[in-house]
């Protein structure tokens, strides 16, 4: 990721690809309940801040940094990127291949043109190809399949269920990231600050808890809360535009506060980056999503109708269709058919009509 100006918190190269490195670890204990024994890593900055590195040191994990201008250190995940690439990606739809050659690209073979997968539709069926097909082929260096391998491995050595990790609040707060500070001020009436947003909590009432700096914590896939450790336990704290931040990302919010900070700069206005101007900032931009979304629908409303009416322009309108009644004159007791929309039906005498049978 490049460097972004405007906004601090997005001068980090890899700012939000620590949000990864939790999604995989958090991934390790909810399938097999264990934490890694060792990671091996590059030098990304986001596998050696603090964060990391205490997530690590708590759950008992070596960290192995591969050293620079060795690539062959990897030789073992980069092969399996590999294997991953030829067995599934490259026979999707809207891969790359095609664009090593790109004096070759046609617009009915370029990739950008046939891209349909989205990112979690990818995810789910990449977990399948990894866990139900790739761990149950036979591995040609193994032997086996790395499944069988790893029940063996288990079987021999023991399940050794004291190593087992729940994956419950416990962990998940271990996996959460904290603020570059690390503490945030509690504020008399407005609670703690986070990434711009203030988020309380009834505890904060306290007299022991007020204009003291607590730790705290938040999760960046729904910036609607926040979590203050006092008292020796965490507390969550819910932001002061709940409704409007719940479910957002950190993320979402970040480029939305570097949006404002692009608008104020264009304007020649000071820049000050409150909760409520990221609360009307989004609901705003939801407005126009809605507006697109709506448009859209409209849009294939009309495709339909026009189809609609193109299979239907040969056949009369119901207006144009004149349906006969059946009245009996009451002077003659005769029989006729009255026309119902239009007067120049001739009316017909039964009586006139010849019999041919009888039905018995």
């Amino acid at each position: 990721m490049t460097s972004t100006t405007g906004c601090p918190w997005l001068h980090e190269p890899s700012i939000f690809a620590y949000r990864s490195c939790m999604m995989v670890l958090r991934s390790c204990v909810q399938r097999f309940g264990r934490f890694p024994g060792s990671v091996v890593v590059d030098g990304g900055k986001e596998f050696h801040s603090v964060y990391f590195d205490t997530l690590l040191a708590r759950y008992h994990c070596i960290k192995k940094t591969r050293p620079g201008g060795k690539p062959r250190f990897g030789s073992v995940v980069e092969r399996l990127f590999g294997t991953t690439n030829t067995e599934f990606i490259y026979n999707l739809l809207g891969n790359t291949q095609a664009s090593k050659q790109p004096r070759q690209l046609t617009k009915a073979v370029d990739p950008k043109l046939l891209a349909v997968w989205t990112l979690a539709d990818l995810y789910t069926y990449l977990s399948k190809w990894a866990y139900s097909i790739y761990d149950n082929l036979e591995h040609d260096s193994l032997g086996a399949t790395p499944l069988q391998v790893y029940t063996d491995v288990l079987a021999t050595t023991g399940e050794r269920e004291h190593r087992r990790i729940a994956y419950d609040e416990d962990f998940l707060m271990a996996t959460r990231p904290s603020t570059p500070k690390g503490n945030a001020l509690v504020q008399p009436g407005v609670g703690i600050k986070v990434n711009y947003l203030y988020y309380w909590n009834d505890a904060f009432r306290s007299p022991a808890v007020e204009k003291n700096k607590v730790p705290v914590r938040y999760d960046p896939f729904d910036m609607g809360i926040a979590y203050a450790y006092l008292e020796g336990r965490w507390v969550q704290c819910i932001s002061q535009y709940y409704s409007t931040f719940v479910g957002r990302t950190e993320k979402e919010v970040l480029l939305a506060a570097q949006e404002i900070r692009q608008q104020d700069k264009r304007n020649a206005v000071s820049t000050n980056i409150s909760a409520k101007r990221l609360a009307d900032f989004i609901a705003a931009v939801q407005e126009h999503e809605t507006l697109l979304l709506q448009r859209l629908r409209d849009l294939e409303a009309v495709g339909v109708l026009e189809s609609l009416t193109a299979s239907n322009s040969g056949t009369p309108k119901e207006s144009q269709i004149s349906i006969p009644v059946l009245e009996v004159t009451a002077n003659t007791g005769k029989m006729a058919i009255e026309p119902a929309l239009s007067e120049n039906i001739e009316l017909v005498d039964v009586a006139r009509l010849p019999i041919l049978g009888e039905y018995c």
